[in-house]
């Protein structure tokens, strides 16, 4: 790794240049992300953004490309964006003619002129084949060095990173080439998201948790992703990829690495990722035996699509849609303890969590008990709650399921919980790679799921139909039931006790909470 000596804690006002500020990406996260950061006074008022894309728009065009996916609220918020957009330009060109940086870079310089700007924030809104490209072109074009020119140089590179083991060195190699590590911001943005950057203060902030977070208390752990909509026309590009390397490789995967990691020497960004590393290089690839793979076809009523029903998808594809993995981390905290990662499109619901399951109470002196779980809700209705045991009210000694529960919309109800980008985005600009993913990471990753997606590539492991809207293939239930999960004999239904729980005759509504 590099041993920079680019600054960490000095403030400098940034340029930031979009590239691929037509696309999808850049409309719907990164205008957004900036937009927030602007009206929230995290961006300096003379911050410049410039947009950079082949697609030829004039200034009017691109306001409303920029405009788009940005909520309005309230009157302060149409003034703030106004505001906003004078700060906003935009310039077309290629992404491999030499010339077309040139111009950037005379833009890039005239804004910086007029606004004293001493820092640049290339932030990669790119499909991964013109990553090197578009790397190279800046470098030669409108790369400068701090120790010579003054100008602070960023880069944020969004995934995938590859698409394996190999080609994600190639990719690192090819890129370390052309920046040093420490100007290169991987984002996974599951990691700027609230209940994801909790996790270490959730572990070493509590003594009750961390006396419990090890082998000898825990049965096994669930990391979960769902999602109600399938690839909605995009299918042709998600073909490429599949489940596992959109989601699990890299957003699963991180969770789990926070999960599991050792306590950090220190909250200093190598030494958070130091640890992050150590934890993955336990864990051994994936075996076929330990992966169950699904594809989503019609919904039971035909109404929705099927996979192979989008016309962008090669016909026959076997491309999973959604997949089940065990990892096993071999050493001394987790030795024997499953961690089974579960990712979908077209389910029943959209959320995030991670549930953490203990072992059985020893003994029987009490009868029917369900084990005690930590759930994280991620997203949506961020929340922690831990199931437990308890006696229901009366005169007998009947055990019920409760729990310890704290839904962010009761108890921060007055904060407003900020977008993964959002939180990402100022890293960057101050310097922080915590929350970023390190090239040594990068390769531990792949190293797990490389085997396995060689294998599925070949056709070695056929994908189960399932239909949109399910909760996905027949085989989920007994595939987390073979690696320790147990459904609790009671039911359990978590009780909502704001006034927003509440229906239109001032009843509480109760919701069951359901583990797959």
């Amino acid at each position: 790794m590099s041993n920079s000596t680019t600054p960490k804690d000095s403030k400098h006002l940034y340029t930031v240049i979009v590239l691929g500020a037509s696309g999808d990406l850049a409309k719907k996260k990164t205008f957004p992300a900036l937009f927030g950061l602007y009206k929230n006074k995290y961006l300096d008022q003379n911050t410049h953004i410039i947009g950079y894309a082949r697609t030829k728009m004039d200034q009017a065009t691109f306001e409303g490309h920029v405009s788009k996916y940005i909520k309005i609220k309230t009157e302060a918020d149409k003034v703030a964006l106004q505001q906003f957009l004078k700060l906003c330009s935009y310039q077309d060109g290629q992404y491999d003619q030499d010339k077309d940086f040139q111009n950037l870079e005379k833009h890039i310089v005239e804004v910086e002129k007029a606004s004293g700007s001493t820092a640049r924030l290339f932030y990669m809104a790119l499909p991964p084949s013109v990553f090197i490209p578009v790397a190279t072109s800046l470098k030669r074009n409108n790369y400068h060095s701090f120790e010579k020119d003054g100008i602070l140089t960023r880069l944020i590179v969004e995934k995938p990173f590859g698409m394996d083991l190999e080609s994600s060195r190639k990719l690192g190699r090819e890129l370390g080439a052309l920046f040093n590590e420490d100007e290169i911001y991987r984002i996974d943005h599951y990691l700027g998201k609230e209940m994801v950057k909790n996790l270490m203060i959730l572990r070493f902030a509590n003594v009750i948790f961390g006396s419990v977070w090890n082998r000898q208390s825990i049965d096994n752990v669930q990391i979960t992703f769902k999602e109600k909509i399938g690839t909605e026309g995009r299918g042709g590009y998600f073909d490429e990829f599949g489940i596992i390397r959109d989601v699990m490789q890299n957003h699963l995967l991180q969770i789990l690495s926070l999960v599991a990691m050792e306590p950090p020497v220190s909250l200093s960004a190598e030494d958070v990722r130091d640890e992050k590393v150590k934890v993955l290089r336990f864990i051994p690839p994936i075996v076929k035996e330990n992966v169950l793979l699904g594809q989503y076809g019609k919904s039971e009523d035909g109404k929705e699509p099927g996979y192979l029903d989008d016309k962008t998808v090669p016909h026959g594809s076997k491309t999973p849609t959604y997949a089940a993995a065990t990892l096993f981390i071999h050493n001394d905290r987790w030795s024997g303890v499953p961690f089974m990662l579960k990712c979908g499109k077209a389910l029943d619901q959209q959320k995030t969590e991670i549930r953490i399951q203990f072992k059985d109470v020893p003994g029987n002196l009490f009868t029917g008990l369900s084990r005690n779980e930590i759930v994280i809700r991620v997203q949506p209705n961020e929340a922690v709650y831990v199931k437990m045991m308890n006696k229901e009210p009366g005169l007998g000694m009947k055990t019920i399921i409760s729990d310890l529960d704290l839904s962010y919309s009761s108890r921060f109800n007055d904060s407003v919980i900020p977008e993964a980008y959002e939180s990402l985005i100022l890293d960057a600009l101050n310097g922080d790679h915590s929350n970023f993913v390190r090239d040594d990471e990068l390769d531990a990753a792949w190293k797990i799921f490389t085997p396995i997606l060689k294998s599925i590539d070949q056709g070695e492991i056929d994908p189960i139909p399932y239909a949109y809207g399910s909760r996905g293939p027949k085989g989920v239930g007994e595939f987390v039931a073979k690696h320790g999960y147990t459904r609790g004999e009671q039911a359990y239904v978590w009780p909502l006790h704001s006034e927003a729980g509440k229906d239109a005759a001032g009843k509480d509504q109760r919701v069951e909470k359901k583990s797959n």
